[in-house]
């Protein structure tokens, strides 16, 4: 078990770190380091298929909250006494740690969020109030999550801009031909899910970056769903901003982090104002702290960026090619057993996907199916998935979604299958 972020009781805060080695990828013994994967739930062992809503903690990330509750906590930036230097410590150790993570190439381009939707409202509203002028459009997909779409929604409305939307085909991947002829001169901003949290699609961002900078545009990625999955790089990418929440990567739910280009970010206005991103203030008017402090009004979630950083940590010792392997046999294996369930409809099959698995059965609304498989001890989500369009789009009211971590096995999706068989004999086809 890996517990190299344990700070123990009085000992000194967490300091950035070199990173870590990868280690042996065995997921039996990665899903024992989870202590909620053993527990039962309705008498019956729990799976858990519901990481894209949010992700289990390991013991890792456990001991490095404790740890820094019980040993460290203060406020930050604001003393010269030894706990909140300690603290102060702890906090710019775990933004180094997200900035290694996405390879950002400054620590200031790395701004603490309560997560992937304040990220994209923070930009919607400092970059864009400041930047998109009558007539502008910004370009976003069928797929989007609700949190990359409604905040363009309310500053396009606010500045008399444009919000145009890029199609999908039946199997849920990006209309690219659609995509080139509605990318034009007044596109000013493209805003896209690297993964789809309904469908599973991966999108080709890198290249859809490439064509937007050509036509002059910025690119915001919205990368919740891809940061446990994908090997994130936001300079290969070539992303201008990109969102992510720590609770779907093995971290504290509350807490995120937005990558911004140093220049973009600097070109900025505030969008909160408060504590600690001040550089002066008088009745006569305030100036603003340097990066990243500008965007990080009040007192920011210590504990979370501690807890984010160990999740981080601890993904990062892991081989993610071995980790790939893995969950892609978990997505065939999942995607052939649930093909022999009578009456099952998968909705997402592009080639290019994640570990997301939305399914209808025929006869049985998802609400329902959600709620028998959890007599199984079966967790799913059911619902539209804050993904409106894409229901629309394949004219269902909502989904039941099983979603894959790198803990789950494919015991865990046979245990679904045999839960499915029991909720399809109560409502026979």
């Amino acid at each position: 078990m890996n517990r190299a972020s344990r700070t123990p009781a009085g000992g000194p805060a967490p300091a950035a770190a070199a990173a870590p080695a990868p280690r042996p990828f065995d997921p039996r013994r990665v899903r024992a380091e989870f202590p909620i994967l053993a527990r039962a739930v309705r008498g019956k062992p729990l799976v858990y298929l519901d990481n894209a809503a949010t992700t289990q903690k390991p013991v890792a990330v456990l001991e490095a909250l404790d740890g820094f509750y019980r040993a460290h906590n203060a406020n930050i930036h604001r003393a010269v006494h030894t706990l909140s230097q300690e603290a102060t410590l702890a906090f710019d150790a775990a933004r180094e740690t997200v900035r290694r993570f996405l390879n950002a190439a400054d620590a200031r381009e790395v701004i603490f969020t309560r997560g992937t939707t304040e990220g994209i409202n923070l930009v919607a509203q400092a970059w864009g109030r400041a930047n998109l002028r009558a007539g502008d459009e910004v370009l976003l997909t069928t797929m989007e999550h609700h949190s990359n779409i409604v905040p363009w929604q309310l500053v396009a409305a606010e500045r008399g801009a444009v919000v145009r939307v890029v199609p999908i085909d039946d199997a849920g991947t990006l209309d690219l031909d659609a995509f080139h002829r509605l990318l034009g001169p007044r596109t000013r901003l493209v805003a896209v899910g690297h993964v789809s949290n309904a469908l599973g699609t991966v999108n080709p961002v890198a290249d859809l970056a490439r064509a937007a900078h050509a036509a002059g545009a910025l690119v915001l990625v919205d990368g919740a769903q891809a940061v446990a999955h994908a090997r994130v790089d936001v300079r290969a990418l070539d992303a201008d901003f990109y969102a992510f929440s720590g609770h779907k990567v093995f971290g504290p739910t509350g807490i995120g982090a937005l990558y911004g280009k140093r220049a973009l970010l600097e070109a900025m206005p505030p969008w909160q104002g408060g504590g600690d991103m001040i550089r002066t203030v008088s009745f006569a008017g305030s100036t603003w702290a340097d990066l990243p402090s500008k965007f990080e009004a009040g007192t920011p979630d210590v504990a979370g960026a501690v807890g984010l950083g160990a999740a981080l940590a601890w993904f990062s010792a892991l081989p993610f090619d071995a980790v790939a392997a893995h969950e892609a046999d978990l997505l065939a294996h999942g995607t052939e057993v649930l093909s022999r369930v009578p009456g099952l409809r998968l909705v997402g099959t592009s080639p290019h996907k994640a570990s997301v698995l939305s399914f209808t059965l025929d006869g049985v609304h998802p609400h329902d199916i959600g709620t028998l498989l959890d007599l199984e001890g079966v967790a799913v989500r059911t619902g539209h998935h804050c993904a409106q369009p894409v229901m629309e789009r394949y004219g269902v009211p909502a989904t039941a979604r099983a979603s894959l971590a790198l803990y789950n096995l494919r015991d865990d999706l046979d245990a679904l299958v045999a839960a499915l068989a029991k909720v399809r004999a109560l409502f026979p086809l």
